[in-house]
């Protein structure tokens, strides 16, 4: 199968379009920011500000001030103004409560910024006069998860047992029910606004220092030289290298304005056989940067997190023409490799990175 994923082919999509990223700020936002600035494409952000400092958006920011929006996703009539004003061909919603154990603690928060906060760019959308491709980004946690060994296709019932989960399934309702309502796919002509939400899976890569994430959580302890802790060691999760879900963003952005028929639900994640368990994915990483070691610290009063979960990417592969360019073992060596070589030089480094992902 061709590579889709290339320079040639999608500078031929973003090279000199506009493109609105919310969620900019973040971890896969900016490494997304990055690529498209590669591409030739103009973005303009709107996300809060960044949480943790080292990242690719604070060493590498690829805005200009007035490119650069720090606002709340949930500030409807600032969002509205910042994306009327700029106009966008693509949209590339990213903005969210990302984190599992933290919606315990502000459940109703993260449904406000998940569910709301999507729905107020939606409404946007309506008032845009443009043609644009908008692609919400959602999580493989919408699944109604039967903690079971299969891998989970775009037409399994939604669910969520953590208020994270069914925030995001919740939000894959919003969109649904936007884009049957205002941006019906038979009346595209009219409209000219193109919808896709896609469900990626656990992501890995240089720049992320978030908490209650397995990879910083084991760069972290290892600066600070202490034992890396697993609450759950044995859970298995779909892991992949940052760089192979938004490759498949940007492909399907492209595909999507270009054609109605690849609007829909995508799952992008890894060949089955690396789903990896928490455990597998700690210790390579910790023989990669050849020091550390690793303590089980789960127990019984912990916030509950799936035990096992798997993706199906037969519909992106056979639909999209997008498959993964990297095993678990290389993306977790490339995630390593940021961390031990990037530090001075973020912006060359991760440059770097996504030019020689693209040409694999």
């Amino acid at each position: 199968m061709e590579k889709m994923v290339n320079e040639d082919s999608l500078k031929k999509y973003y090279s000199g379009k506009k493109v609105f990223i919310t969620g900019h700020t973040g971890f896969k936002g900016s490494w997304l920011s990055l690529w498209l600035k590669i591409l030739g494409a103009q973005i303009k952000g709107y996300a809060l500000a960044p949480e943790y400092g080292g990242g690719i958006y604070e060493q590498a920011n690829p805005f200009s001030p007035a490119l650069d929006v720090i606002a709340d996703i949930r500030d409807k009539e600032k969002l509205t103004h910042a994306l009327l004003s700029f106009k966008p061909d693509f949209i590339f919603h990213l903005a969210a409560q990302p984190l599992v154990r933290r919606s315990y603690r502000i459940p109703a928060e993260t449904f406000d910024i998940n569910v709301t906060g999507t729905a107020n760019l939606l409404e946007a959308v309506k008032a845009l006069q443009n043609k644009c491709t908008v692609i919400i980004i959602t999580t493989d946690k919408v699944y109604l998860n039967k903690e079971k060994d299969i891998l989970y296709t775009e037409e399994d019932a939604l669910g969520g047992y953590d208020p994270y989960s069914a925030s995001k399934a919740c939000t894959e309702l919003a969109v649904s029910a936007f884009r049957n309502s205002f941006f019906n796919t038979l009346e595209y002509r009219h409209h000219q606004k193109a919808i896709a939400t896609v469900r990626a899976g656990n992501v890995m890569g240089g720049g992320d220092f978030s908490e209650d994430r397995l990879v910083p959580d084991i760069i972290k302890a290892i600066m600070e030289k202490r034992e890396v802790e697993l609450r759950s060691p044995a859970s298995v999760r779909p892991w992949q290298h940052v760089l192979e879900p938004l490759g498949g963003y940007l492909l399907l952005g492209g595909l999507l304005h270009d054609d109605i028929q690849y609007s829909g639900a995508y799952n992008l994640g890894p060949e089955p056989e690396d789903h990896l368990t928490v455990q597998q994915l700690a210790e390579e990483a910790i023989a990669i940067l050849g020091t550390g070691n690793w303590k089980y610290t789960g127990d019984s009063t912990q916030p509950h997190e799936a035990g096992i979960l798997k993706l199906s990417i037969e519909k992106a592969k056979t639909k999209l023409g997008w498959q993964p360019k990297l095993n678990a073992r290389q993306a977790i060596a490339l995630t390593m490799n940021w961390y031990k070589n990037a530090k001075n030089q973020v912006d060359a480094f991760s440059t770097k990175q996504i030019f020689d992902y693209m040409q694999k």
